[in-house]
């Protein structure tokens, strides 16, 4: 034990140099926060490094769940950093492969400056210990960079699929949906759920959904636009269509929907100029 809390103050007086030595030593030219510039990025960068090191050393003198625990925070900062979600996953590993080879040295460094021989058994513990801390790390920090890439993926499918599914204000409760492009299942599912929400938040009584500027769509979809209808229905939300392409009206033909309960018109003009 006594030996172990020695090689973690040892590491420890060694965390700065550790710091230093690995930035001079960093290939700058690979991308990612690595290769930044910026003073600031730079500055944050060297501080997570050494924080880094602050926590790994105490690997030697902590009960192992209590430093990993104790070390999750430093994960999961680092994890969510800008700079580090948008530096490639590889790159990342690369630099704890680089920081784990840096311990090895500072081990056999500390065992040469011992002045009672050190077992090869302990030397290969010590050893070990390190490289399991910085793998399990590592595949912490991967793994939540992992996490945080898709949950803003999600965000961002989310905001493409409210803005290709608007619902425009009009006047007196009345709203537009108009829809353009190819709409593939998933899509379509969106467009439902999306559109169902806003025409309740908006307190909308008839909703104009405009097909023009659809060119295609499969027999999935066209049953899920026209449940779309009946669920604004039930909803209380009248509906018109308009610019319903032949490709369209073949498709739902086909599948025997009928069209008797709908308002359906060929322009939004001509829709918007029926009484309600």
């Amino acid at each position: 034990m006594q030996r172990n809390k020695e090689l973690h103050d040892f590491l420890l007086d060694k965390a700065e140099q550790l710091t230093e030595e690995w930035y001079e030593s960093l290939d700058k030219t690979g991308g990612g926060v690595y290769a930044s510039n910026d003073p600031e990025v730079i500055r944050t960068l060297k501080a997570q490094n050494f924080e880094f090191h602050q926590h790994l050393c105490k690997v030697f003198v902590m009960e192992k769940s209590s430093f990993f625990q104790e070390f999750d925070e430093w994960i999961m900062n680092v994890a969510s950093d800008p700079e580090h979600l948008n530096t490639p996953t590889h790159l990342i590993m690369r630099e704890f492969i680089r920081v784990r080879n840096q311990y090895m040295v500072f081990i056999d460094e500390f065992i040469q400056n011992q002045t009672k021989l050190v077992r090869q058994n302990k030397i290969d513990l010590w050893k070990t210990v390190i490289i399991e801390a910085i793998d399990v790390v590592m595949t912490r920090v991967v793994e939540e960079k992992h996490n945080h890439l898709n949950k803003r993926i999600d965000e961002q499918e989310n905001t493409i699929n409210e803005l290709s599914s608007p619902v425009i204000d009009l006047s007196n409760g009345k709203a537009l949906l108009p829809l353009v492009g190819e709409i593939d299942t998933f899509r379509a599912s969106s467009i439902l759920e999306n559109t169902l929400a806003k025409c309740t938040e908006k307190n909308t009584n008839h909703l104009y959904i405009d097909l023009s500027g659809v060119y295609l769509v499969d027999t999935m979809v066209a049953q899920q636009i026209f449940q779309l209808i009946n669920a604004l229905k039930l909803i209380g939300v009248e509906t018109t269509m308009s610019g319903i392409r032949p490709e369209i009206a073949h498709t739902a033909v086909h599948l025997g929907i009928d069209f008797g309960n709908i308002s359906i018109t060929p322009t939004l003009a001509k829709a918007f100029s029926l009484p309600n």
